[in-house]
């Protein structure tokens, strides 16, 4: 079967959607480095972590993608049983270019919003916030419109030998392996003692899923395909089953083996073109259909999918980087090194699109549905460093797309340059939010990426491509520090929400990784203007010789400066210990690093640690390995506390609702490629930020150090 040329005509983003199905009566049936040589067997060191699951387990669903397009599967390969996943991890369908928006006759939008004034530096500013966090309806649409759509749900229809359909406890002897070296997700189970093989794949350039199936039952019809399409929701589930009315589904038999489905919700629509040999479509519900093989067949598209898969995933395993830890006696080296390689695969499949991901990526929706620009670091930053440049590549045209729109938001709150938005969707539209709109740290990170791509790629067409975005960015950074004349120095706040989430918005002032952040970019962007033969920004300048230094106390970093109970309250010992990033994430300029030293003792031994979330790990982590603290930063990758807890399908596990966060898979990859090779001014030896007392051997391969 093949569907294809699906486009979502509100957001105007055309793309492929394709399945090929090949069925079957069931029948029995490297060029690796030398590691003596010192070369990493990089076949071997993938295919010790194959996920295999051996029950029927709705906690650890499987999937298949390519940056794009993401489908997730139960034991059987598919998504038959899809209602046990609700409450774990939901199994999608989802794409960059599947979005939907409810109806919306009032017209609302975000820039009619009555934005809410706070008192900045004299003068009023409006941002989108939420009073009280009290939702109305116009805010409640605003948030979820436009959100991701599961394209539809692909499954088996099983019935057992007494003529009813199967259930979850019908099927025996499962065995499911995702076969990380070729992408292929492999299922076998038996139903009433009759085996069933199914192959699922993923092809690497178009948005194409391949299904073989092989099994007796087949002919009998006992085994069927079912595809049935939603309704939009930004709800985790992403499809709303309980609305037929409210979209259709325009289904046209086109010949003997092809049909055509044209799918209208509200104002979005999408085509889907199939086709197929020796099986028989018929409709079963209004958006219900039903795949019945007639004989047996197989299906070259579907040989040309599996063949185009295992080149793709080869080449990635084989020419991205490598880290290695199978000589360490340490015994928590293998579980290190599981959750290094299945961070590979997932981000790979989820967080290497077009559009930056949300922190469920195309597993199901979070957030109403939304991406956040402050995770996009945390999802994709670590691509440059593994050697993959191109696929964090990808989303960054996003931000030269929805720049016109930074810098309106930008204007209209009385500030030059473009102010990124935080919760947002492919238009660039920013989100109510009692939070979001106020928070800062987002707003250099364009340039940390180009940053990122010039040091690899170190060509004026680097510069020339990037320096819009760079120097919007940083003259948002220039303006957004206002003047204090009482202190005589620029300053960050208020109004602002700093990174770690927990202090009021309307007093918070000069937090520290934000204060370092800015200086860092800032910096960064002077340098950008002297590589093109530019006269470096004089307000620029002036910002970064008078801008706030990060406040102290007690030898320690405060959170912020107006947190002066900082190490006597514990209400600040929550969320995210960001202070930690202005020596980790960033390289602190501007940081004393024994002032940091005292500092990470005390988030080490006083912190709430239950209460973070999974990128902090890999943030403590990589100032640990600054600070010379290896044993440390193995120690935070690995600390035992429920949000640093990685399943066996490789997902960083958060808490109820939020079972995927591939931040934490990110922010993982980012650090260790970081201390094994290193970062500018690190000590000169072999992956300097592990021990180097025997018990980490540490081999790596294309790695590249972090700035």
């Amino acid at each position: 079967m093949q569907l294809k040329r699906c486009m979502f005509s509100t957001m105007c983003l055309p793309s492929r959607l394709l399945l090929f199905v090949a069925a079957a009566s069931l029948a029995a049936r490297s060029n690796a480095g030398d590691a003596r040589q010192g070369r990493i067997d990089r076949h071997a060191l993938v295919t010790r972590h194959h996920p295999v699951l051996r029950h029927f387990d709705v906690e650890n669903p499987l999937s298949v993608g390519n940056g794009e397009f993401a489908f997730t599967a139960d034991a059987t390969g598919l998504q038959t049983f899809a209602e046990s996943f609700a409450n774990t991890i939901p199994l999608g369908t989802l794409s960059h270019w599947g979005w939907h928006s409810f109806p919306n006759p009032e017209g609302w939008s975000i820039e009619r919003f009555k934005f809410n004034e706070f008192e900045v530096n004299g003068r009023k500013v409006g941002y989108a916030d939420i009073p009280g966090n009290r939702r109305t309806p116009e805010i409640n649409w605003l948030r979820g419109n436009p959100h991701r759509l599961h394209l539809g749900r692909i499954g088996f229809a099983l019935t057992r030998a007494d003529g009813q359909p199967a259930a979850t406890n019908d099927l025996t002897e499962i065995e499911q392996q995702l076969d990380l070296w070729t992408g292929w997700l492999l299922s076998r189970f038996k139903l009433d003692g009759e085996r069933i093989e199914v192959q699922t794949i993923c092809h690497p350039t178009m948005d194409a899923l391949g299904v073989r199936v092989k099994s007796a039952l087949l002919k009998t019809g006992r085994v069927r395909i079912e595809m049935r399409f939603p309704y939009g929701t930004g709800a985790t589930t992403t499809a709303d089953w309980t609305k037929p009315d409210a979209h259709q589904t325009e289904f046209t038999q086109t010949g003997a083996d092809q049909a055509r489905f044209v799918r209208w919700l509200d104002n979005d629509s999408y085509h889907v073109a199939a086709s197929w040999k020796d099986a028989k479509l018929t409709q079963a519900g209004k958006h219900q259909f039903v795949l019945t093989p007639t004989a047996e067949a197989d299906s070259l598209e579907f040989e040309r999918t599996r063949t185009a898969s295992r080149e793709h995933w080869e080449r990635f395993w084989r020419n991205g980087g490598a880290i290695d830890l199978s000589g360490s006696s340490d015994p928590r080296w293998r579980e290190l090194e599981r959750r290094i390689v299945l961070s590979q695969y997932l981000t790979a499949i989820q967080c290497a699109g077009s559009f930056p991901p949300q922190e469920t990526g195309l597993t199901y929706n979070s957030w109403e549905g939304k991406f956040h620009l402050e995770m996009h670091w945390w999802h994709a930053a670590h691509f440059a460093l593994w050697s993959r440049l191109p696929l964090l590549e990808k989303s960054l045209s996003y931000y030269q797309a929805i720049l016109p729109r930074a810098q309106a938001t930008a204007k209209r709150q009385g500030y030059a340059g473009a102010r990124w938005p935080k919760m947002t969707d492919p238009s660039g539209a920013e989100s109510p939010s009692s939070v979001g709109p106020f928070l800062i740290w987002q707003q250099p990170h364009p340039i940390f990426y180009a940053e990122l791509v010039y040091r690899e790629r170190g060509d004026r067409k680097t510069l020339e491509q990037s320096k819009e975005v760079v120097f919007a960015s940083a003259e948002f950074l220039a303006a957004y520090a206002e003047w204090d004349e009482a202190t005589t120095r620029y300053v960050l706040g208020p109004a602002l929400q700093c990174a770690q989430e927990i202090f009021p918005k309307d007093q918070t002032l000069n937090p520290t990784y934000e204060l370092i952040y800015w200086r860092w970019g800032l910096e960064t962007a002077q340098r950008w203007r002297e590589r093109l033969g530019l006269a470096r920004v004089e307000k620029w300048d002036r910002v970064l010789r008078d801008l706030a230094q990060p406040p102290v106390a007690e030898g320690k970093y405060l959170f912020a400066e107006t947190a002066k109970d900082t190490y006597s309250h514990k209400r600040w010992l929550d969320d995210h210990p960001s202070v930690t990033g202005a020596f980790g994430i960033l390289p602190g300029s501007g940081v004393d690093r024994e002032t940091m030293r005292g500092t990470f003792d005390w988030v080490w031994n006083n912190w709430n640690w239950p209460d973070t979330w999974g990128w902090d790990y890999p943030m403590v982590a990589m100032c640990a390995a600054r600070l010379g603290e290896p044993e440390r930063a193995v120690d935070a990758l690995l600390l035992d506390t429920p949000k640093n807890h990685y399943r066996p399908n490789g997902h960083n596990h958060q808490r109820p609702g939020l079972t995927v966060y591939l931040p934490g898979n990110g922010g993982l990859l980012y650090a260790v490629a970081m201390m094994a090779a290193g970062w500018d001014g690190a000590p000169k030896k072999h992956a300097p930020g592990f021990p180097d007392d025997g018990r980490w051997v540490v081999r790596w391969e294309n790695l590249r150090p972090a700035p």
